[in-house]
């Protein structure tokens, strides 16, 4: 799993991969007309994360950037990013590309949850001509009241969890979110004179939120299950639900702790879950969880391990989960064009490098690692302090907390990339980017009118080194 020292906060995670996705794409901040964060860790009341950001902006000259935090558990990013998707087709969209950025740092107390933490930020690109394109109509929402995981105390970054209502929850969800999606898929199709219905089959890929990767597993098994008991004819014909007929007259509802029903339909969905989203969860085996980036982290994932050719015209399932609770199961297009140099092409190069990454942090003993966590729990929420542990161990090009002041008013550095001459410790950096200024798209780009007869608007996707 990945942590943070006391060196790294929510600020730091969105400052280095918001920088690092400009820097790989070659942008300049003026091409950005909104900028959305979603996010579940809070260390200001009142003061946004995406204020903090605009720091990066200030070259640039570019303020009149829209956008501000969503907080709902683990599903703030998919809000920001549906905020971001929804301007971009509005009238109010003015040409220029949405940054979405989701990121959290996911905390226990020690006991036996305090293993499932993580933490990590993903930046994503919205506008037009993207490679992956986002779906019209198809979103199953699905939203009720819960005390499954929360945060009560407003001094601690402890979250208050019922470990089994939290896994009734998320399932409960799943099958709401599932029908919906189904409905509105197939109400599609008959518009078009496509008379079939939807099962698991027809996303070429599917990736969860992942507070645990067994939890991933279960929720293939899940759909495959509501694919069982919604089409009896269809059931009856496949091969895959041979000796599962005992099961035929249950109740969604009366399954969620049911261990036969669970071993069963998991050993049932073993080759989909191979083939469609074992993949997904690279980052998450490697760096826990993330919280609100965690789907995201999962689409990265996906992305780093396939071809173009391999993605080309597939359509991904993607299932965002936050407590209290806040579920959508919504689907992506990947664009058909898989040349040499195409944005899909671009995008899936970008990501190349992220088992690497992964691969090159530095692993340190579970003693060191509660030593942090000590560290943390006694100065998060201190002001008048400057971050005790090292920087050498940071990424380049990370942000970093150089110190809190008297007024609890936080102040960033970034590690050098290779080549820049060091910073000096308690110095607020603002970085030009280097190579030539990039116009913003509003004077190249035209724009998304407001009913289109295909959808335009897509995502890049970036993440941070964390």
């Amino acid at each position: 799993m990945g942590f943070c020292s006391d060196r790294e906060d929510i600020n730091s995670l969105c400052l280095t991969a918001v920088q690092k996705l400009m820097e790989r794409n070659s942008l300049s901040y003026d091409c950005i007309g909104r900028l959305e964060v979603g996010t579940e860790t809070i260390i200001d009341k009142s003061k946004s994360v995406k204020t903090v950001l605009m720091q990066l902006f200030e070259e640039s000259g570019n303020t009149d950037v829209e956008g501000i935090d969503t907080t709902n558990a683990c599903y703030g990013g998919t809000a920001a990013l549906f905020n971001a998707i929804n301007w971009v087709e509005s009238s109010s969209w003015d040409g220029r590309y949405a940054l979405v950025v989701a990121g959290d740092i996911a905390v226990y107390a020690t006991g036996s949850a305090r293993p499932t933490g993580g933490a990590g930020a993903v930046a994503m690109l919205v506008g037009p001509n993207a490679p992956l394109i986002f779906e019209r109509g198809l979103r199953g929402t699905h939203m009720q009241h819960a005390y499954d995981f929360y945060k009560p105390n407003m001094v601690s970054e402890y979250p208050v969890v019922d470990g089994k209502l939290s896994i009734q929850c998320y399932l409960s969800a799943l099958d709401r979110c599932y029908n919906v999606y189904r409905k509105k898929i197939c109400a599609q199709w008959q518009k078009e004179g496509i008379d079939k219905d939807f099962t698991l089959n027809d996303f070429g890929f599917i990736i969860f939120h992942s507070p645990y990767c067994k939890l991933v597993q279960k929720s293939v098994a899940r759909l495959l299950l509501n694919d069982f008991l919604n089409e009896p004819t269809l059931s009856k014909e496949n091969d895959i639900y041979n000796g599962l007929e005992a099961f035929r007259d249950l109740k969604l509802e009366d399954t969620y702790f049911d261990r036969d029903v669970e071993k069963a339909f998991m050993k049932a969905s073993s080759e989909i879950f191979s083939q469609k989203t074992k993949a997904s969860l690279l980052v998450s085996n490697q760096n826990g969880n993330m919280y609100t980036p965690s789907v995201y982290g999962c689409l990265a994932s996906l992305l780093a391990q396939y071809s173009p050719q391999q993605l080309a015209g597939q359509r991904i399932g993607v299932f965002s989960y936050g407590s209290g609770f806040a579920a959508t199961l919504y689907s992506i297009k990947v664009s058909q064009d898989a040349t040499p140099g195409s944005s899909l092409d671009k995008i899936i190069a970008s990501l190349a490098d992220l088992k690497a990454r992964l691969d090159s942090r530095k692993c340190i003993s579970p003693e060191l690692f509660a030593e942090n966590m000590m560290l943390r729990e006694k100065t998060h929420h201190l002001a008048n302090y400057i971050p005790q542990c090292s920087v050498d161990d940071l990424f380049e090009g990370t942000w970093y907390l150089v110190r809190v002041d008297e007024k609890h008013r936080r102040t960033y550095a970034r590690r050098p990339m290779l080549g820049d001459r060091p910073l000096e410790a308690g110095v607020e950096v603002h970085l030009n980017l280097a190579g030539e200024h990039i116009p913003s798209p509003a004077k190249k780009v035209p724009r998304i009118p407001a009913k289109m007869d295909t959808e335009a608007v897509a995502v890049t996707l970036s993440n941070g080194e964390h």
